[in-house]
């Protein structure tokens, strides 16, 4: 079937070298070159093991984040980082790694720097590359570690004060050249079972607008990967069929970690939108083989033509030590490719 898509890809984050990691612990000894050069090789170095694993879409790992969010509210005036922490000791979790205080009017006159990011993936990249693809947070998961205040009163107007700038971000890649585009919005699927789904699907619909058409845009709806732990019930049965409406071309539902529990709900998904399958398990280190990759992919498409299917970690790979990503993502791709190939 020389038209079955059974695409591979990733959702946008990749593990972080060693000696890069130690690099951003010492970046004051750095001058201007130098940090540019580290993260150029930084980024060289996510691009090679993604072309090497043989991806059909890659990103640049979002290697110049330094963190997979949390980098974005350097980007944002009108807030403040708060002074203390939470809690320093014990395992990790959200509550270590801080807020931020509004001080005034939220905007980012900047922009967020995924701009910057798209254009160093395409300057670094092969001269025949995979499909590039940029990654961005969507305004209601950035806005989660915002703290209210009297004029932002509550998580949904910070939301709205975020909508235009991440809208803005999106136009701006689209000006660029960008074709494929992730509007990574996991606090959406954290928090559909005690929000209103409607009025998801209604802040995400504003959000991308002006690029329907113009790209592929895919949403990744995950349940949480701080330290390679969920922060929500795992379920989807919350977020569906109401999320059906979203104006993406692709949803990505992340499957692995759950044993593929509610694995059926792609075969309504395939009816609208093309699905992305989380097909390896990024909170594990288990080194999925290429023969259970295949029995996975064979099993998705009991569900949903192969026309609509690609597959994916279940979530980035920021969380993952960089010799099980490896492995992980090689075996992903031959295991779809051995199916591929009988199709």
């Amino acid at each position: 079937m020389k038209n079955s898509n059974l695409r591979t890809t990733v959702i946008g984050s990749y593990p972080t070298p060693g000696w890069y990691e130690y690099a951003l612990s010492n970046m004051s000894s750095f001058g201007e070159y130098d940090r540019n050069e580290l993260i150029d090789d930084a980024v060289s170095t996510a691009i090679r093991d993604q072309v090497n694993a043989g991806l059909d879409v890659i990103t640049d790992g979002e290697i110049s984040r330094n963190d997979f969010n949390l980098s974005f509210y350097s980007f944002i005036e009108g807030i403040e980082k708060e002074s203390k922490n939470i809690r320093y000791f014990g395992p990790p979790a959200h509550d270590q790694r801080g807020k931020y205080k509004i001080i005034g009017e939220l905007n980012s006159p900047k922009g967020l720097g995924v701009v910057s990011e798209f254009e160093r993936l395409k300057n670094l990249s092969p001269v025949n590359p995979p499909v590039l693809k940029a990654s961005i947070p969507g305004p209601y998961t950035l806005s989660g570690r915002i703290i209210p205040d009297k004029q932002y009163s509550n998580r949904y107007k910070i939301t709205e004060a975020l909508l235009p700038i991440v809208r803005n971000e999106l136009e701006q890649l689209i000006k660029l050249g960008c074709k494929e585009i992730t509007v990574d919005e996991p606090s959406m699927s954290c928090y559909a079972y005690k929000e209103d789904p409607k009025k998801f699907v209604d802040i995400f619909n504003r959000t991308i607008e002006p690029i329907v058409g113009k790209a592929n845009i895919s949403i990744h709806l995950c349940f949480g990967n701080y330290k390679g732990r969920a922060v929500s019930p795992r379920l989807y049965k919350p977020m569906f069929p109401m999320f059906i409406n979203m104006k993406v071309d692709e949803i990505h539902v992340e499957m692995a970690s759950r044993e593929f529990s509610e694995l059926e709900i792609i075969e309504d998904i395939a009816k609208h939108k093309n699905v992305a399958v989380g097909i390896i398990d990024v909170k594990s280190y288990f080194i999925e083989s290429v023969e259970e990759i295949s029995a996975r992919v064979n099993k998705c498409l009991q569900f949903a033509p192969p026309e609509r299917l690609s597959f994916a970690p279940d979530c980035g790979l920021s969380q993952t030590a960089r010799w099980a990503a490896k492995e992980k993502l090689k075996n992903m791709v031959r295991g779809v490719k051995k199916v591929k190939d009988l199709l």
